[in-house]
C-alpha cells in the first residue's frame, strides 16, 4: 500500500488551496467532536466526585432520589436498620441540602452552595477531610470549604491562608470557616462545604432531625456488598433504595447524560462534528476523483485494476486524517486548559482519548473516501479519448 502514498498525496498537493481547505475543514470536524466528546466525559467525571470521595461500600437514599443535588430525605432509622445484617461494620447517616452563601468580600452577592453534615466520629469522609478538620467541625458552627470551588464565592481560600479562621455567612447565620478541603466542582454544583450534623441542623432548623438523605453503609473486611444488598433490600421496607458504589454513581451520570439537555446536547454536538467532517473530506474526495477521471481512465486502460485506484483514494482519506487531526487536537488541547481554568471540570486529554480521536477521525475520513470510491467504478477506459 505504501507504494500508492506518493500518488495520492500528490494529487492532494497539486491543489493547494483545496488541501489547505480540507485540512482546516477536518481540524474544525475534529475540535467540534474532542470539545464535545470531553465535556461529555467531564460531565460524567465530576457528577460523581463526592460519591467518589465519600467512603462506604452500600449507600442507602429515598427512591425519590435521583441525582446528589436534590436528593429526597428518608427515616434515619432505616438506615439503621442495616446494623442488623451480619457484615455490616457501621452507618453514617448525611445530611445534604443547598445553602446561601455571601460572597465575603461582596456581602450583596449570594450563590447557593452544598451543605454536607455528617457525624465526624462515624467514617465517610477520611478522603476530603483531615482528622484534625473532623476533630474541628465537632465544635460548634464551624465548617470546612472546598476550595476549588466557583470564584464567583469570593476569594475564600485566599482569606483563610492569609489570616486564618474567619465569620462567613451560610443562610444569614455566622459560622467560622475553619479549614479547606479540595473537591471541585460539577455542572449541578458550583462548590460546597462539609460540617458537622448538628452544625448542618443550626444552619437548617426547620429540617427534619430524623430525616436524612444519604445513609452511608460500611461493610466488614470481606463482606460480600452485592449479597448484603440483597439481604438489606429483603429485610427493610421498600421506602428506601440500597445502592452499591457503582450503582449510586451510575444513577447520577444517567441523570445528567440521559435526562438533562445537557447530555444530549454533547452527543448531538460530537455527531454534527463527525458529519460536517465526513460531508467535507467526502466533497474534496470526489472533486479531486472528478478532477482526474482522464487519469484514473488512462491507469484502467493501461491495466491498473480497480484495487489500485480505490487504495490511492483511500490513502488520500489517511493523509488527510493525519494532517487534519494534528491542528485539531492541538487546538483542542489548548481549549482544554482555558476550559478548565473557567470552569473547574476536569478537562484534559490523555494518550488513550486521543488515539481514540484519530481512529475516529480515519474512520470518518475512510468513510468518506469509500462513499467517494463510486465515481470510480463508473468508470470506462474509453473515456481517456
Amino acid at each position: 500500500m505504501s507504494r500508492f502514498l506518493p500518488l495520492g498525496w500528490l494529487q492532494l498537493k497539486h491543489q493547494k488551496l483545496r488541501l489547505l481547505a480540507a485540512i482546516v475543514g477536518i481540524a474544525f470536524a475534529v475540535i467540534l467532536i474532542t470539545v464535545q466528546l470531553e465535556f461529555s466525559q467531564a460531565l460524567s467525571v465530576s457528577a460523581v466526585r463526592y460519591h467518589s470521595a465519600m467512603d462506604y461500600e452500600l449507600v442507602m437514599v429515598s427512591p425519590k432520589t435521583t441525582y446528589l443535588v436534590s436528593t429526597k430525605q428518608f427515616p434515619r432509622g432505616r438506615l439503621y436498620q442495616a446494623t442488623g445484617f451480619k457484615g455490616v461494620a457501621g452507618v453514617t447517616p448525611v445530611y445534604t441540602q443547598q445553602g446561601s452563601w455571601r460572597n465575603p468580600a461582596d456581602r450583596t452577592s449570594a450563590r447557593n452552595i452544598f451543605v454536607v453534615g455528617f457525624n465526624p466520629s462515624d467514617r465517610g469522609f477520611a478522603r476530603l477531610l483531615t482528622p484534625e478538620q473532623h476533630d474541628l467541625v465537632k465544635l460548634p458552627d464551624r465548617i470546612i470549604f472546598d476550595q476549588r470551588g466557583r470564584p464567583e464565592y469570593g476569594p475564600v481560600a485566599t482569606l483563610f491562608r492569609s489570616n486564618g479562621p474567619y465569620e462567613v455567612d451560610i443562610n444569614d447565620r455566622m459560622p467560622i470557616l475553619a479549614g479547606l478541603y479540595s473537591l471541585g466542582t460539577s455542572f449541578g454544583l458550583d462548590g460546597g462545604v462539609i460540617t458537622s450534623d448538628l452544625n448542618f441542623l443550626r444552619a437548617f432548623p426547620k429540617r427534619d432531625k430524623s430525616a436524612i438523605d444519604i445513609g452511608l453503609i460500611h461493610l466488614e473486611p470481606g463482606a460480600d456488598p452485592v449479597q448484603l444488598q440483597r439481604e438489606i433490600i429483603a429485610g427493610v421496607p421498600g421506602d428506601v433504595r440500597v445502592l452499591t458504589r457503582d450503582e449510586f454513581k451510575a444513577q447520577e451520570i444517567n441523570h445528567w447524560s440521559k435526562t438533562t439537555p445537557v447530555g444530549y446536547m454533547f452527543t448531538f454536538g460530537a455527531i454534527m462534528g463527525l458529519v460536517v467532517g465526513f460531508i467535507i473530506v467526502y466533497q474534496i474526495l470526489f472533486a479531486d476523483v472528478q478532477d482526474h477521471v482522464g487519469e484514473y481512465a488512462t491507469l484502467k486502460a493501461m491495466g491498473y485494476t480497480h484495487g489500485f485506484l480505490r487504495g490511492v483514494v483511500l490513502q488520500q482519506s489517511v493523509v488527510l486524517a493525519v494532517l487534519g487531526f494534528i491542528p485539531g487536537i492541538t487546538i483542542s488541547i489548548l481549549v482544554f486548559g482555558k476550559a478548565a481554568d473557567a470552569t473547574g471540570l476536569p478537562l484534559s486529554m490523555d494518550a488513550r482519548s486521543a488515539g481514540f480521536l484519530f481512529l475516529l477521525t480515519l474512520f470518518m475520513c475512510a468513510g468518506s473516501g469509500i462513499l467517494a470510491l463510486r465515481k470510480l467504478r463508473s468508470i470506462d477506459p474509453a473515456e481517456v479519448f
